[in-house]
């Protein structure tokens, strides 16, 4: 049998904080996977993808970390009906390249393409589409995950289907991925029919979305700087997979132009400093890129990537925000008012957020630890400003708890346990699950530690 080679080294989440050192091995197959468990010389262990969660969701201190990115192999696909099956560490970019010139695409995907299908699982990603197509765990047919006994399993709807659902938005803390059934979508071209509109308020975004219902993609930016009658602002986008003679006439969109924002602030070489980002340069992006729409409508034709994935096109730009990292929030909320209250506290704080994202999601809610239910969602970036942030959070975090909302858990760095279990009222039918398929505890994280989901 082959030994696994283990080596300390840091890892850290897209928002670069916190970091921790952790032992690392770096399988190239299934069969070295199974050799890299079964030499973890008894410590707790965790799968990590390509690192794109934002906190400690795939971290794992004074534990054993599985790198899964080798495990890139497509093992099998019907052209008839779409359904493909791949191994765990394959992106979801690499996915849409291989299958998108036969004509199918990936029927949910997250804000970049550099996501692992294992991650893609574990986190049950969503995208601008969760009210038509749910998230990504609806259009999984089965999984192989290696469980904490060493054994590998088959599971599905009909097959273990414990283990099936509590996996899919289950953080790895089931066991590891290995390999994924997917249904993937069938589209006539990988273009966008795009419309973006520019808001003045909130009230008026609310409004565009209810009108939007026929749009298979919503997805909207929003200034959350501004408080008084423009509180909310923004630009809505909402789209459609355009046909093939649509795509022959592909244009640059609005998302393309804050890539271009980014960029420039990336260009000013600054990002290893900590002051790149302030109230002051994002109020002056906010405005800039807030004015370059014009106001009304704009009809455009665009490519999936700058619709889907605009700022994969900077490479690093998480390095925005200087050494210190950054947070994301990202919360949901049933109530509508609740989105008003959140944005008044961030607007009061003084605390911008460099990128706010706001739609509206459908009524899915897999239960569990899975983050998407009926309501809205805003997703915040904000720099690191240490315990002046961490408080303002807290307070979001009682606002979001209050009215039956929860956040992201792929997202998060520092959210309580007490806090945790008043958001996902049903995360002990999951933990109840979870124990009878791993009841010493082996998978864990540094999230299901700080949350009280495994010992540690």
């Amino acid at each position: 049998m082959t030994t696994t080679s283990w080596a300390s080294k840091p890892l850290a989440g897209w928002g670069r904080y916190p970091i921790v050192e952790a032992l690392c091995a770096r399988p190239e197959s299934q069969s070295q996977t199974l050799n890299a468990f079964n030499e973890r010389e008894g410590d707790a262990v965790l799968a990590h993808g390509f690192g794109r969660s934002y906190g400690d969701a795939a971290l794992l201190s004074q534990g054993r970390v599985v790198l899964t990115r080798r495990l890139k192999k497509m093992l099998a696909f019907d052209e008839t009906s779409g359904v493909l099956r791949v191994e765990a560490g394959v992106t979801i970019g690499e996915l849409i390249e291989v299958f998108l010139p036969r004509g199918w695409f990936v029927p949910v995907v997250p804000g970049t393409q550099f996501v692992s299908v294992g991650g893609a699982i574990g986190c049950n990603i969503h995208g601008k589409n969760h009210g038509h197509a749910g998230c990504f765990g609806d259009h999984v047919l089965s999984m192989e995950v290696l469980l904490a006994s060493g054994e590998v399993v088959r599971c599905s709807r009909a097959q273990h289907d414990d283990l099936f659902w509590a996996t899919i938005g289950g953080m790895g803390l089931t066991g590891i991925i290995l390999s994924a059934e997917i249904q993937l979508q069938a589209v006539e071209s990988g273009a966008i029919e795009m419309e973006s509109i520019r808001f003045n308020n909130l009230d008026e975004f609310f409004q565009i979305s209810e009108e939007s219902t026929d749009y298979f993609h919503t997805v909207s930016w929003i200034d959350c700087v501004k408080g008084g009658s423009q509180m909310g602002r923004g630009i809505f986008m909402r789209g459609r997979h355009a046909s093939a003679e649509q795509a022959a006439t592909l244009s640059e969109g609005p998302l393309e132009r804050v890539v271009e924002l980014v960029q420039r602030a990336l260009d000013g070489r600054a990002f290893e400093s900590n002051l790149l980002l302030n109230r002051a340069t994002i109020r002056l992006f906010n405005e800039a890129y807030y004015h370059k729409h014009p106001a009304g409508e704009l009809h455009s034709v665009v490519g999936y990537e700058p619709f889907f994935f605009p700022l994969d096109a900077v490479e690093n730009w998480n390095y925005v925000y200087g050494k210190r990292g950054f947070l994301q929030y990202q919360m949901v909320v049933p109530e509508r008012e609740a989105v008003r209250d959140i944005l008044k506290v961030i607007s009061e704080s003084k605390m911008a957020s460099f990128l706010a994202v706001i739609k509206e999601f459908g009524d899915q809610d897999h239960g569990g630890l899975s983050f998407p239910c009926g309501g809205t969602t805003l997703a915040l970036d904000f720099p690191n400003f240490g315990e002046p942030l961490l408080a303002m959070m807290e307070r979001l975090d009682a606002l979001v708890a209050e009215v039956g909302g929860r956040i992201y858990l792929g997202k998060d760095a520092r959210l309580s346990a007490e806090m945790f279990r008043r958001m996902y009222p049903t995360w002990e039918a999951w933990r109840e699950v979870r124990d009878r398929w791993d009841p010493q505890g082996v998978f864990q994280s540094d999230l299901s530690r700080r949350l009280g989901l495994t010992p540690g």
